[in-house]
């Protein structure tokens, strides 16, 4: 698992990299793949994040894992707004999705249950982006929609991966 110092210096290159330019001895950094935690806000609630950006990312999403820390999730980034569909093939752990936006607000929560492949479909087509927690973790922790995804925090977590955040859809 990569360590927190090792995302830390990404995040920092990355907020250079996205603030315009890094002075020449700044650091260089191999992009961090899809195992790399970012914190990322939901509102004022700060999550370790794992990003899906490539299509086999998408689709493997949380499959096989047994385990799910209490503050942690998976982000799903797609590169436009449309209805979105997940279902919880090979998924082992019991989830909640959170439908966002293109401007990274919440539009609405829905429960997954473990090893259901019934799609659990967006009731919007306007949403970009998924994040799975543990389920009930939105209820417990007051998130509720309209509440806004830290969208500065995943630009850089998405250039500490390697990507430019406008080629893969992210304003």
């Amino acid at each position: 698992m990569t360590n927190f110092r090792t995302v830390t210096a990404a995040l920092v290159l990355a907020l250079c990299l996205l603030a315009g330019g890094c002075q020449e001895d700044a650091p260089s950094a191999t992009p961090l793949g899809v195992d790399a935690w970012f914190p990322i806000r939901i509102g004022t609630t700060e999550v370790k994040m794992q990003l899906a950006v490539r299509p086999m990312e998408l689709q493997q999403g949380l499959m096989h894992r047994a385990f799910l820390g209490e503050d942690e999730g998976m982000l799903f980034v797609y590169p436009e707004a449309s209805d979105r569909s997940f279902w919880m093939r090979n998924t082992l752990i019991p989830l909640d999705i959170g439908f966002f936006s293109p401007d990274g607000v919440l539009r609405e929560v829905r429960a997954m249950n473990p090893l259901d492949e019934n799609p659990v479909t967006s009731f919007s087509s306007e949403i970009q982006f998924a994040v799975e927690m543990n389920q009930g973790w939105y209820r417990e922790k007051g998130i509720k929609p309209g509440t806004q995804l830290d969208m500065a925090a995943l630009r850089a977590a998405l250039v500490a991966r390697g990507f430019d955040p406008r080629a893969v859809g992210v304003r």
